[in-house]
């Protein structure tokens, strides 16, 4: 029995959010971040722009950088990256990284330490408010998700995140894709 209730995934690699004090320092007096490609967001895109991300013991020499700027940074990565930095990285929702760990960045003119910022993004659905409203979800509401296929599983306390400003899609990074066997265009049914 379906719900009807039924939403694309988008599966998110690593990725960084970068203010623009620190898009300035990294790329330049005046540098912008510029589109390579949009997302599935409204307003947002995969810049051009790529920098290295240094942990206390390994590194990514190329991070995509997503815009627009943001008003502080964040490195959002999976648990087998954040192992692979060294980096203790708590599951946390976009934007709440009080507490988190650092990372050192490094751009093609210059570098940033930065003393929080490091996280594996909560798993979660952009709702616009008119779904949202349809499927009786309210913002903040933790879902439960059923993904189908050879290696189908359900997932658990996915946050919904509810916006009129939202483009329906929910975000699971690479190795809960992986865990699913799901890729970015396959969908999900939200199930309670």
């Amino acid at each position: 029995m379906t719900t009807g209730k039924t939403v694309p995934i988008g599966v998110s690699a690593r990725h960084i959010h970068l203010s623009q004090d620190h898009v300035e320092v990294l790329f330049g007096a005046g540098a912008t971040l510029t589109d390579f490609k949009p997302l599935t967001q409204p307003g947002q895109f995969a810049a051009n722009e790529t920098v290295a991300v240094y942990g206390p013991k390994g590194s990514f020499a190329t991070v995509r950088v997503l815009g627009p700027a943001r008003s502080m940074t964040q490195l959002e990565v999976s648990r087998t990256d954040a192992f692979a930095l060294g980096i203790p990285a708590p599951v946390r929702e976009s934007g709440k990284i009080e507490g988190t760990p650092g990372v050192r960045i490094v751009g093609p003119v210059g570098e940033v330490t930065v003393d929080k910022g490091v996280i594996v993004a909560a798993r979660h659905i952009h709702v616009h408010t008119s779904d949202a409203e349809k499927w009786g979800i309210a913002d903040k509401q933790l879902l439960a998700v059923r993904v189908g296929g050879e290696r189908g599983l359900v997932f658990e306390q996915v946050l919904a995140r509810v916006s009129d400003q939202f483009a329906l899609d929910m975000h699971i990074d690479t190795d809960e894709g992986n865990a699913a066997g799901v890729k970015t265009g396959d969908f999900a049914e939200i199930i309670g």
